[in-house]
């Protein structure tokens, strides 16, 4: 069995959360309304983390979605969201994952917007593993991470042990 290091614990978690909470609302500090989509379970959670942080600290109506897609096999089937068009169409949507790893996930889930006009499409990831093999970058990083292929890095959100660890 590898040994779990633990990158950020639950405190150091929540200051990363909290920080790309503020840079959402200092770049989108205009806006009536932004839509934050997550994707899949762990996305969806840090995009309600945010979601709670950015209207604590601002008047900006918060509109909160979810892409649920296989996050193997991206292109197998559609990304579904729980959203209608007209819930984005011409607002800011900002999608939410929790590790940006190769950007399959990523690029696979803003297809759904592609066809829709809106005033700008931006990306959060709490953790940025830096293997791109996609042509997309995360517009938020928590934190950015040096590792090998052979390495995982484990977001927990939900749990008493909350915090990103490597294996």
């Amino acid at each position: 069995m590898t040994e779990k290091i633990k990158i950020l614990d639950h405190k150091q978690l929540k200051q990363k959360i909290n920080r790309l909470s503020w840079q959402v609302y200092e770049n989108n500090i205009k806006e009536k309304n932004i839509v934050i989509v997550g994707i899949s379970s762990r996305g969806t959670i840090l995009a309600k983390e945010l979601m709670k942080m950015i209207k604590k600290i601002s008047n900006i109506n918060v509109i909160l979605g979810r892409i649920d897609l296989d996050k193997k096999n991206p292109y197998d089937k559609t990304a579904n969201i729980d959203l209608s068009e007209s819930d984005y169409k011409n607002k800011v949507v900002i999608l939410c994952d929790d590790v940006l790893n190769s950007g399959k996930t990523l690029i696979y889930s803003s297809k759904i917007f592609l066809s829709t006009p809106l005033k700008k499409l931006s990306t959060v990831v709490l953790v940025n593993r830096d293997h791109n093999l996609y042509p997309i970058k995360s517009d938020y990083v928590g934190i950015s991470l040096s590792t090998t292929l052979k390495e995982y890095v484990n977001v927990d959100l939900t749990t008493t042990n909350k915090g990103v660890y490597l294996s």
